[in-house]
Formats: C-alpha cells, structure tokens, sequence
C-alpha cells in the first residue's frame, strides 16, 4: 500500500506515522510504502521523521520519501491521510478559516485527482475536517466523491471510552454507538441504538444499563446532557487546556482506526465516520456528515433503517444545518467552483 501523510512533521504526523508503519493500520501482511508530504518550513522536522522510520526497522515498512510536492507525494497513493490544516487563530472569523483552509485543500484535492491510483481512499482530518474533505473532493472530479471522508472516529472513540469509564466495563463490551453530523460542537453523540455485550455473552441496551446504574430515566436524561454529550463533542479542548497542546496520539489512533476498517472491513458491526449523504437520514445529498457506517467490500457504507429519536433528531437538524451554511461559505467564496 501507499501511504501518503500530509503535514507529516506535525503532532499527529508524527503519532500517526509510527503506527502505519509498524503494521497497525492494514496488518502484518502489507507492506506500506510512505510518501511524507510538508510544505518548505516543515520539511526538516519531516526528514528527521523519516530518519526515525527507517531506524525502527519495521518489517511491514517498505520505503519512505519526504516531499513539499503534492503532486510526487500523491504520484499512486492508494490512501491518502490529509493531516495538515490551518488551525483557527485569535480574532479569525469562520470564513477566514475557510479561505485559509480552502489554499490547503484544493490544491490537494487537484494534486489526488492528477497523481492518485485509481483506487484511492483519502481521509480528512484536518479541521474543520467535513468542509474541508468537500472542498478537496471538489477539485478531484475523477475521483469518486465517495472515496473522501472526514474522520469523526475520535469523537466516536471518545464517546465508547465516556461511557465505559461511566458503566466501569471494557469498550470492546460497547457497541452500536454513533456519531452523527458535524465534527465540531454541534455533533450529536447518539447511545439509543447502543448495546452492552457482558461476558457471559448477554446483550442488552444501553439505556437500560444506564438507568440501573445512575438511578432511573430522568438521572440519564441529565447525565446524557450535562455531562455525556458536551464531553464527549468539548473533550479536544479539555486537552488542550490540560496537556497545553491539541490532541494528537488520540487523533492519530482514531485515523488508523478509521482506515483500517475502509479497508479491512468491519463485517456485521458499526463505526461512525463523515462520509457522503446520499440523502439518508434527511440529510441534503452531497455534504459530508456523520453516519454510522459498515467497512464492506472496501466501502464505508452507511446503516439503514435505524429509528432516530425526536431529540437525537432535532440535534442532528442543528448540526446539518451548520454543515450546509458552511457548504454555502465555501461556495460563496469560490471554493466548489470544481463541483460535480
């Protein structure tokens, strides 16, 4: 496989980069060529990156280059890792942190649609990730639009370790939790389809768990939206407030959790990831939104037919609605002008 990382001399690159090659993203059995892309300033802390690769001798590591041009660093890439963005800075208004971002992901998304194999797979994780995944996707038209993603596996794993750490059981005991919408603070945290397995094999709702252990409905209902949701959509600012920096191994984990299910699947169960609406869910076609999502056959496919309750659905209207103005920032200001 070729791998190819975005603002590889970062944070999150550098997390991330250790774990593709040391197998954790695709297996043991495949090999990953790296292609670590960085603009001019970031190419140094890059190349010291790749020095640390190579001395770690990983038998699933095949080769590594380091690059400032997207062009070379995309040239046959089958999974494409868009790590770098602009962060927002003091006074920066939305739209600044579009146009900023949008200098970012149109020239890659144009870069992927020259250079990229015809299989690729691109994740998103720059934030803000779904916009950002909608302006790359609209200057690659040759690459199907589903093929780019926004990464919304860190909130969906921030959501499983909430609630294990509330019901003090494992998170792989957790399952059928999503996470719809935005990744931004109006994503909506979603347990009404979650379950419990014990280990006796007994499976029952989650609900039902929460209300034995905090003492009844009205107790979850509180603790759903006092403490459960805002934690789990304010916790990347709760790090940085802790750690002084933003999250970054956290972020890098739930990217190979992201990828490896796109590509090694995920049989019956489910993840939740930004992917494209094909109208499911009444969400407008076209935008890039949080869905729970199979890996099947090297697809992520969104799961049908799921019952939403009326206040998961209002909180899913609001953040919607915050992709589709957003959607409408970035077509204002000439970003999709590549649209399909």
């Amino acid at each position: 496989m070729k791998v190819t990382v975005t603002g590889a001399g970062g944070q999150i690159g550098y997390a991330l980069l250790f774990r593709i090659a040391s197998g954790a993203m695709f297996g043991p059995g495949t090999s990953v060529d790296l292609r670590l892309v960085e603009i001019p300033a970031g190419m140094k802390s890059a190349e010291g990156t790749a020095l640390e690769l190579v001395d770690c001798a990983f038998g699933t590591l095949n080769s590594v280059e380091v690059t400032d041009d997207p062009t070379q660093g995309f040239d046959g890439t089958n999974v494409a890792l868009l790590v770098g963005a602009r962060p927002r800075g003091p006074g920066m208004e939305r739209a600044d942190l579009l146009t900023a971002n949008g200098a970012i992901f149109a020239p890659q998304g144009a870069a992927i649609n020259a250079a990229a194999a015809d299989d690729v797979r691109v994740l998103v994780v720059g934030n803000p990730a779904n916009t950002n995944a909608l302006i790359a996707s609209a200057h690659a038209p040759d690459v199907p639009a589903q093929r780019f993603t926004a990464m919304t596996r860190l909130d969906h794993n921030r959501a499983l370790a909430r609630l294990a750490l509330t019901l003090e059981v494992p998170v792989k005991a957790l399952s059928n939790v999503i996470i719809w919408g935005n990744h931004s603070s109006t994503q909506v945290p979603d347990i009404t389809h979650g379950l419990l397995t014990s280990s006796d094999g007994t499976t029952r709702h989650l609900s039902d768990v929460l209300q034995e252990k905090l003492g009844g409905s009205t107790a979850v209902g509180s603790w759903l939206t006092e403490s459960f949701i805002p934690g789990v959509a304010k916790r990347g600012a709760e790090i940085i407030t802790v750690r002084g920096s933003s999250s970054a191994a956290s972020a890098a984990a739930a990217a190979v959790d992201h990828v490896h299910d796109w590509v090694v699947g995920t049989q019956d169960a489910w993840t939740s990831a930004g992917v494209v609406s094909d109208g499911s869910y009444n969400v407008p076609q076209g935008l890039i939104s949080s869905f729970p999502v199979r890996g099947q056959h090297g697809n992520l496919e969104i799961v049908q037919g799921l019952s939403v309750d009326p206040e998961v659905r209002a909180r899913i209207d609001r953040s919607v609605q915050e992709l589709i103005e957003e959607r409408e920032m970035v077509t204002a200001l000439g970003l999709l002008t590549r649209k399909r």
